[in-house]
This record gives structure tokens, sequence and C-alpha cells, in this order.
């Protein structure tokens, strides 16, 4: 079976990791969901008064999940990501992955969710998200930062934006399960279906 690899990109409590769950289920990757080495730095370092050392930890802890998984014997991996279309250097680190991934004879595929802010805020409060990121379980907090984040951030491509993938779905799952967004992304990019299912 050929290797895979999954970005899943989009902004705050769109879906990301329950869309990479329901993936994982159906395929057999592995979800390495972007909160798996945050919540585990952040009880390390600070992200203001030690924010080079949270970078590198959190950096190194990501770089060495993909250099393992795209050089071992993996069906892959889906990995997410939040990122800002308008950083060109977003763009240059989900590349170094893919090309990471694609010499190691992968194919990879780059999903983009996005869902209407309302769902989002929504989504922000559900009992799996809390479970798996203990930074987001003050609601307060975590809201005022989504907001925050997206009056500085473009979060989402624009209709029509040509993206540097070569493999490449947008999807709105404001009115979608996991389950349900996830049986598209499989469709769409053909990954086989694990054999568990």
């Amino acid at each position: 079976m050929q290797k895979t690899l999954v970005l899943i990109l989009g902004p705050h409590a769109v879906g990301k990791m329950t869309v990479g769950q329901a993936l994982a289920k159906r395929t057999g990757l592995t979800l390495f969901h972007n909160h798996m080495s945050i919540e585990l730095v952040r009880k390390l370092f600070d992200h203001h008064t030690s924010r080079k050392e949270w970078n590198t930890l959190n950096t190194t802890i990501r770089q060495t999940v993909f250099e393992l998984f795209a050089a071992g014997d993996f069906p892959g991996l889906i990995f997410t990501y939040m990122c800002d279309f308008d950083d060109e250097n977003e763009f240059t680190y989900l590349s170094s992955i893919i090309d990471l991934f694609r010499k190691n004879g992968a194919v990879c595929c780059v999903v983009e969710l996005c869902a209407d802010f309302e769902v989002r805020l929504w989504r922000n409060k559900t009992e799996n998200r809390l479970l798996h990121k203990e930074s987001k379980r003050d609601l307060a907090w975590s809201e005022a930062e989504m907001l925050r984040t997206s009056a500085t951030h473009r979060l989402n491509s624009r209709s029509e934006e040509a993206l540097p993938f070569e493999h490449y779905l947008k999807l709105d799952n404001t009115n979608l399960t996991p389950e349900e967004a996830a049986e598209q992304i499989q469709a769409y990019f053909q990954i086989p279906a694990s054999d568990s299912v």
C-alpha cells in the first residue's frame, strides 16, 4: 500500500481534529493533530515568557514525527494545522512536509476546511475538543483568541485562489458530521480503507 500524507488546514474549531479522527478510523492512517505537541510544550514552557524555547520544542517534536512517519513502515499520517494564508512562510513550511513525504514515495493530499463562524463557536465548546485540548478549556479566553486571531490572520483561502498544492480539496463542513466529511475526503483522494473498517 502506498504511503499517504493528509494535511488538514483550517481555522479554530472548524473540525480539523474531529474530521482527522474520523478519517484515521476509516483509513488506518495515524492522526497527529497540532495540539498533541502544543499541549506537551505548554506544560514545560510559557508561550509568552519563553517563546524561543516553546517554538523550538514544538517544531522539533513535529519534525521528528514527520521524519519517522515519512521513512518508516507506516501507512501514513494525518496532520492538522492552522495556516495563515497571507504568510508565504506557511506555504514554505507545508511544502517542506510534503517534499519529505514525497521523497519517501507518499501521495500527499491537502484538505482545507471552512465553516460558519457561529458553528465554530459552538464547536469550540464540544466535549471531544476540550478532552483533547486542555488549553482550550478556558472558554472565555478561547473565544477571545478566536476573535482576535480571525481579525488579524486570514485562516481560509479566497474563492478561486491558486494554492501550491497538487492534490487539494476545499470542503465546507458547516453542515457535515465529522464522519460525512471524512467520507468525502477519502472518496475524493481515493484513500484506501482500513482493513478494520
